[in-house]
């Protein structure tokens, strides 16, 4: 695994607060780190949630209660301009709260636009070992265990050309065995720091890469096909503990050009939670 092959230094660089504009926001350039496989004029959707959770994270108070359910809502496209993101708490509590993000998108004549949204649950932590119940054991091989490289095998002939293409290809991935649909279940996590200059939290890392569950779990061909998600939502059973991520997903289409992929999500020290995504189903040409 050769990090120089990433020629990039971080997602997102800060950018000074416009005057004016002491609204709560903070500013930041995406770089080209977050480009789409589907056009290099937007971003991945991976960069953008892991910049709304990190928002969301420094908004609420050190108080024991820990991310149980997390939805990401795709307003519109994720431009390469200007994002903007601003937390909220719209429903505090002692034991279970909902905090919330915006990221906003500046538009070529300055104005910002929301493209994103993410709210999610948090709930009071407490010592529940006795009644540990999961639904699937780990999976077999760590990410340890296996090769690493960066971004997805290039495998055009069965369906994936753009492996190391934009934020794909800012990815260290390991490809093992999946219980789940017709492809492989992969270990992933950013080769890059979120923010330049900060050292990204294990929930930043995961929520990063976590978009990709819908293009891991299919064997559609992208030449033929496209399945952008609108939104994702994702049930923690606890908390990550490194930034690999492991999804063993499957996609599910159906006959009136959309469909849904789910995926099992696992930490290295076990089952971590389900995902769950919307898919607009179209054929490509």
């Amino acid at each position: 695994m050769n990090f120089d092959e990433v020629p990039f230094d971080c997602y997102y660089e800060p950018v000074p607060t416009p005057p004016g504009h002491d609204d709560g926001y903070e500013y930041f350039q995406p770089t080209e780190a977050t480009v789409s496989v589907w056009s290099p004029q937007i971003q991945h959707g991976g960069p953008p949630a892991g910049l709304l959770v990190r928002s969301m994270l420094g908004a609420v108070p050190d108080d024991g209660q820990e991310f149980t359910r997390v939805t990401f809502e795709i307003f519109g496209a994720m431009g390469l301009g200007v994002n903007r993101v601003r937390a909220t708490m719209p429903r505090p509590g002692r034991r279970i709260s909902m905090v919330s993000a915006d990221l906003e998108i500046q538009e070529p004549g300055g104005d910002y636009r929301l493209a994103g949204r993410a709210v999610a649950w948090r709930m009071a932590a407490s010592d529940t070992t006795s009644a540990r119940t999961l639904p699937r054991e780990p999976l077999p091989l760590g990410p340890d265990d296996l090769d690493q490289i960066i971004g997805f095998p290039d495998d055009p002939e069965n369906g994936v050309p753009w492996g190391r293409v934009g934020f794909i290809g800012t990815t260290v991935v390991a490809l093992t065995e999946g219980r789940n649909g017709r492809s492989q279940a992969v270990w992933i996590r950013p080769a890059l720091p979120l923010v330049a200059g900060e050292e990204p939290t294990d929930l930043e890392q995961v929520f990063t890469v976590l978009d990709v569950a819908n293009g891991v779990g299919t064997d559609l061909d992208p030449r033929e096909w496209s399945w952008m998600n609108l939104d994702t939502t994702v049930h923690l059973v606890g908390r990550p503990t490194s930034g690999w991520l492991g999804i063993d997903a499957d996609l599910a289409v159906g006959t009136r050009g959309y469909g849904a992929s789910f995926a099992d999500l696992y930490d290295v020290s076990g089952f971590l939670g389900r995902s769950a995504q919307t898919d607009l189903i179209a054929a490509q040409g």
